[in-house]
């Protein structure tokens, strides 16, 4: 029995289906049958505005070797403004916004020779299909991996660090970089979301008094972040004065699988893969994890200073002579940037004043409040 009706558009017809568990499998697709398949959602708890759903397709195939099962991981993207929140886009913004988010560029990144590019010790899953459903939305047809999630110790965290070093520098990966045909730079991160969303919220007083942020973001540190922000076009000015290197664009723990052995990764999720000044990837590697409640706060300073030395020491070993004074610098212009101004739970601030709520608060604020430190620390 084959019922993969919850795939919607994503689905395929049994004959591809079949090419696929027969190229996973390793047999030819004429000495393949499947005998049955469902089609089952995948338990993800971290949403994305540019994925319409996450599905395992599993089953039975009849091959040389007798019966065989089989599971394939199914990703349909869209563009976002598919997306129910994209009704609050503001009608003469949404041309904008939509074109903002780049959602064709993990079906490009999976169609391309990528994966025989990264640096050993980097692997990415491999396309079993990838097929367009409309203008606006494609499916993407992936291996499992099976993998543990380790402890992210500082040991596994200068390993990652290094090996993103060397992705950002590596020539071979350099000529993939545009793969996603996505025409975009920090300036448009900046006046978009950032000059759209972000900043009118920051520079409205009545917002710092709500009781959740008030709570966490003291005077002090509402004084540094609204002067910060009145910087930002001077610190995105000197941030795009850094070298362009190839960047995965969200490089957290949660992407970083497991791999084969102890000190290899398998990178999922190329949604963001693109050029961006040295440095990109390590404010994701760096506070992801304290993002979702996985790791404290606390342990950000030392985290920062494994993963920086060893992001150099991966560029080096690319032949990229950038000294760890101008990483440190590039890194913090990034965090400030990409996160630290933007850690207001603005969008929570509707719902009950939970005890949950006031320590994602509390661990926002301790991530603007690094960010800002990090800021001085590298020259201000």
């Amino acid at each position: 029995m084959n019922d993969r009706s919850l795939l919607g558009p994503a689905d395929v017809d049994d004959d591809r289906l079949g090419a696929m568990v027969a190229a996973l499998l390793g047999h030819r697709p004429e000495d393949v049958h499947v005998t049955c398949s469902t089609a089952v959602p995948v338990d993800y708890d971290l949403p994305a505005i540019t994925t319409a759903s996450r599905h395992w397709v599993q089953g039975t195939a009849t091959t040389p070797v007798g019966d065989e099962d089989f599971r394939i991981f199914v990703k349909h993207v869209q563009s976002w403004e598919r997306h129910p929140f994209f009704a609050f886009v503001p009608e003469e913004s949404r041309a904008e916004a939509a074109a903002g988010v780049p959602w064709r560029t993990e079906p490009l990144a999976y169609r391309s020779d990528l994966g025989d590019r990264l640096p050993d010790g980097l692997t990415m899953p491999r396309a079993l299909g990838v097929f367009d459903l409309d203008e606006l939305s494609a499916a993407v047809w992936l291996e499992e991996i099976h993998a543990d999630r380790p402890p992210w110790d500082l040991t596994r965290f200068r390993r990652a660090a290094y090996l993103l070093g060397r992705l950002a520098a590596s020539p071979r990966v350099a000529e993939r970089r545009d793969v996603g045909q996505y025409d975009w730079t920090i300036r448009h991160y900046v006046e978009g979301r950032l000059g759209v969303q972000v900043l009118p919220a920051l520079r409205d007083q009545g917002l710092w008094h709500h009781p959740v942020i008030a709570g966490a973001f003291d005077d002090v540190l509402r004084t540094r972040i609204l002067a910060a922000a009145d910087r930002l076009g001077a610190y995105t000015d000197e941030l795009l004065g850094y070298p362009r290197l190839s960047s995965h664009g969200d490089a957290s723990p949660n992407n970083l699988l497991a791999g084969k052995t102890p000190d290899a990764f398998v990178l999922i999720d190329y949604g963001f893969w693109l050029g961006n000044p040295v440095a990109f990837d390590l404010g994701q590697l760096l506070v992801g994890d304290v993002q979702i409640g996985r790791r404290s706060p606390d342990l950000l300073a030392e985290t920062d200073e494994a993963i920086v030395p060893a992001y150099v020491e991966g560029l080096h070993a690319e032949g990229c002579d950038l000294d760890e004074r101008a990483v440190r610098r590039a890194h913090a212009l990034h965090l400030l940037i990409f996160t630290g101004l933007s850690t207001l739970p603005f969008e929570l601030l509707d719902q009950p004043p939970t005890p949950e709520l006031h320590t994602t608060a509390a661990t926002r604020a301790a991530i603007a409040r690094y960010s800002l430190d990090l800021l001085d620390a590298t020259g201000g």
